[in-house]
């Protein structure tokens, strides 16, 4: 890599169908499905930190992949999609090590946003959404540990899902913070979105008439620009219809706030990266782009104090929000609080935004709950996503409240 020019001989190395940089530049894997299954004729893409049978798993980071063998099986996920008859189309871009919400990776470019031009596409699974907001791939997997499915399918006009923690295998894809860690995936309809989580959850069914109550989360809507929340409230308006009860709330309860609770968030996901990856970034020394390596320096500040103070808290959070919502109740909020910035934005708004961002996402980081972001509305022109958080193992009745929303007419998410 040309140290004056990272981008430098990226063309060569890409796929020749890949206009968009959502693909990594090396040798891609295209691997056939079954036969027939739930998922036959559909291709799928998989973030660069899924183990792929043969292929270095890069992880956004040329030292990683220079310092990692091939792997020697399929991630769990990967095996599933094929098994329900879906094609692996390639392995996609992610921001180094999956430790970033923007998208732009200092080695291999920003993967384009198509539904937003010049803005960024959000991270870490940033090519899986440019590859599936830009038609190259039906759905592809993601990890999402602070956001980093839910942030670029809100900014690239995408259904996306994170799971409850735990519900979905981990196996083959690169650790994190293994306690925020989960498997996210990323559709262009709410239909597909659920055809595919049915897939990875190994499950059936769900039921759209569990969900009784509507509670809207004031404290996280209040964290939104005033324009976002003007493209917002009438939609939670029909949610409330469609929902018939509902009830305004504080997410972060009476004591801390939102921003808060980010903090605790971030102590804990820090010390678990550091313990996690701390020992091969001191051995090889590897070359980070200077945001990541500022993050990581950053996360090796946080003492085990700190992490021992946010540990209880997050049991009193989680706690409070499983008898906040019992079984039958759904949190609404904003994905994001604002529309994708731009991809030229100075690195102080972006560290900024991303603070902000954080306090919206660390909700069921912190709370392990299922979360699914849908693109209903936009704001200047740019896909804003409105969320959903459901009751602890709720995915499928989650992701079918989700489909039968958007089937039903009463809502237009954007293309």
């Amino acid at each position: 890599m040309n140290d004056q020019d990272p981008f430098a001989g990226l063309d060569e190395g890409r796929p020749p169908w890949d206009a968009l940089g959502a693909f990594v530049p090396a040798p891609q894997p295209e691997i056939e499905g079954a036969g027939t299954g739930p998922l036959a004729g559909l291709g799928f893409a998989a973030k660069d930190i899924f183990d792929i049978d043969g292929y270095v798993t890069g992880c956004g980071n040329p030292d990683w992949m220079r310092t990692h063998g091939p792997a020697t099986a399929h991630a769990p996920t990967v095996s599933a999609l094929l098994d329900a008859g879906a094609r692996l189309v390639g392995k996609t871009v992610t921001d180094e090590l999956a430790f970033s919400l923007n998208g732009q990776n200092h080695h291999y470019g920003t993967p384009t946003n198509v539904n937003a031009p010049g803005r960024i596409p959000g991270g870490s699974s940033c090519g899986s959404a440019s590859a599936v907001a830009g038609g190259l791939a039906d759905t592809a997997l993601g990890s999402d540990t602070g956001g980093s499915v839910r942030i670029p399918a809100s900014y690239c006009g995408l259904f996306g899902m994170r799971p409850s923690h735990d519900r979905i295998s981990l196996t083959g894809v690169m650790p994190l913070a293994p306690s925020f860690d989960t498997v996210g995936w990323f559709a262009r309809d709410a239909e597909l979105l659920r055809r595919v989580g049915l897939v990875l959850l190994g499950t059936s069914g769900g039921r759209v008439e569990r969900w009784k109550r509507l509670l809207v989360a004031e404290d996280a809507l209040a964290l939104a620009t005033s324009a976002v929340q003007a493209a917002l409230v009438p939609l939670i308006e029909r949610l409330n219809q469609r929902i018939g009860s509902r009830s305004v709330v504080l997410a972060a309860g009476e004591n801390l706030s939102l921003e808060d609770w980010m903090w605790h968030f971030r102590h804990l996901q820090a010390r678990e990266i550091v313990a996690t990856h701390g020992r091969w970034i001191a051995e090889t020394k590897p070359a980070f782009g200077p945001e990541v390596q500022e993050r990581f320096d950053w996360a090796h500040s946080i003492t085990e104090e700190q992490a021992k103070i946010a540990r209880p808290l997050r049991d009193v959070f989680t706690a409070r929000l499983t008898e906040l919502l019992g079984d039958d109740a759904l949190l609404v909020l904003p994905t994001a609080p604002g529309i994708a910035p731009r991809d030229d934005g100075d690195a102080e708004a972006l560290r900024a935004h991303r603070s902000a961002v954080l306090c919206l996402t660390s909700i069921s980081g912190l709370s392990c709950l299922p979360q699914v972001t849908l693109p209903l509305a936009r704001v200047e022109g740019c896909p804003v996503g409105l969320s959903l958080i459901a009751p602890y193992g709720a995915d499928e009745d989650l992701l079918a409240f989700a489909e039968a929303l958007c089937r039903s007419g009463e809502e237009d998410p954007v293309s």
